[in-house]
């Protein structure tokens, strides 16, 4: 019974062996075409234009309810 699992295992190994040198072989590189660090500075610049404005309207939320609105006047009863 050993052997058998063993004759499996080795068959199975040669058969993954032969699949990595096939993947392998199609596998090739080259300089890009663009080039990335280009790409992500501009990515990078978008994001922070995009994120700045909310993130300072969030962190100065509470300020804005604080604040009476304007035009709107308080209406104090006259005694």
């Amino acid at each position: 019974m050993g052997v058998l699992w063993l004759r499996r295992g080795r068959r199975s190994l040669i058969w993954t062996k032969a699949v990595l040198q096939e993947s392998r072989a199609s596998i090739y590189s080259k300089p890009p075409r663009n080039h990335i660090g280009q790409s992500f500075f501009i990515m990078s610049v978008f994001a922070v234009a995009m994120l700045a404005p909310a993130g300072w309207i969030l962190h100065h939320l509470p300020e804005y309810r604080q604040r009476p609105r304007p035009g709107h006047q308080e209406q104090n009863p006259k005694t």
